[in-house]
Protein backbone atom coordinates (compact mmCIF):
# COMPACT_ATOMS: atom_id res chain seq x y z
CA UNK A 1 0.00 0.00 0.00
CA UNK A 2 1.37 3.42 -0.93
CA UNK A 3 1.03 6.28 1.53
CA UNK A 4 0.22 9.65 -0.04
CA UNK A 5 1.09 12.86 1.72
CA UNK A 6 -0.88 16.04 1.35
CA UNK A 7 0.91 19.38 1.62
CA UNK A 8 -0.56 22.41 3.42
CA UNK A 9 0.79 25.90 2.89
CA UNK A 10 1.13 28.43 5.74
CA UNK A 11 -2.11 30.38 6.29
CA UNK A 12 -4.34 27.53 5.10
CA UNK A 13 -6.97 26.15 7.52
CA UNK A 14 -5.77 23.04 9.39
CA UNK A 15 -7.97 20.07 8.28
CA UNK A 16 -7.09 17.73 11.19
CA UNK A 17 -5.42 18.22 14.56
CA UNK A 18 -1.96 16.75 14.80
CA UNK A 19 1.76 17.24 14.52
CA UNK A 20 2.93 18.56 11.16
CA UNK A 21 6.48 18.67 9.78
CA UNK A 22 7.82 21.00 7.13
CA UNK A 23 8.67 19.67 3.68
CA UNK A 24 12.33 20.73 3.73
CA UNK A 25 13.36 17.10 4.25
CA UNK A 26 15.45 17.73 7.36
CA UNK A 27 12.65 16.54 9.68
CA UNK A 28 13.65 19.04 12.31
CA UNK A 29 10.83 21.60 12.02
CA UNK A 30 7.40 20.72 13.33
CA UNK A 31 4.20 22.38 14.41
CA UNK A 32 1.34 21.13 16.59
CA UNK A 33 -1.85 22.40 15.00
CA UNK A 34 -5.54 22.33 15.90
CA UNK A 35 -8.30 21.62 13.39
CA UNK A 36 -9.91 24.86 12.20
CA UNK A 37 -6.93 27.07 13.06
CA UNK A 38 -4.51 28.32 10.39
CA UNK A 39 -1.07 26.89 9.68
CA UNK A 40 1.75 29.09 10.97
CA UNK A 41 4.56 30.40 8.80
CA UNK A 42 7.52 28.05 8.40
CA UNK A 43 10.44 28.76 10.78
CA UNK A 44 12.88 31.51 9.81
CA UNK A 45 15.57 30.19 7.49
CA UNK A 46 13.67 27.02 6.60
CA UNK A 47 13.92 26.24 2.87
CA UNK A 48 10.58 24.38 2.92
CA UNK A 49 7.29 25.60 1.44
CA UNK A 50 4.54 23.60 3.19
CA UNK A 51 3.49 21.44 6.16
CA UNK A 52 2.55 17.73 6.03
CA UNK A 53 0.78 15.65 8.70
CA UNK A 54 3.25 13.52 10.65
CA UNK A 55 1.11 12.34 13.60
CA UNK A 56 -2.70 12.46 13.63
CA UNK A 57 -4.07 13.59 17.01
CA UNK A 58 -7.31 11.60 16.54
CA UNK A 59 -6.54 8.67 14.19
CA UNK A 60 -9.82 6.87 14.88
CA UNK A 61 -12.08 9.88 14.10
CA UNK A 62 -13.52 9.78 10.59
Amino acid sequence: MTETKEWFHPGRVVPASGIYTCDCGAGHHWSTDVKGHRFPPLPAGCPGTAWTLDTDAHPDDD
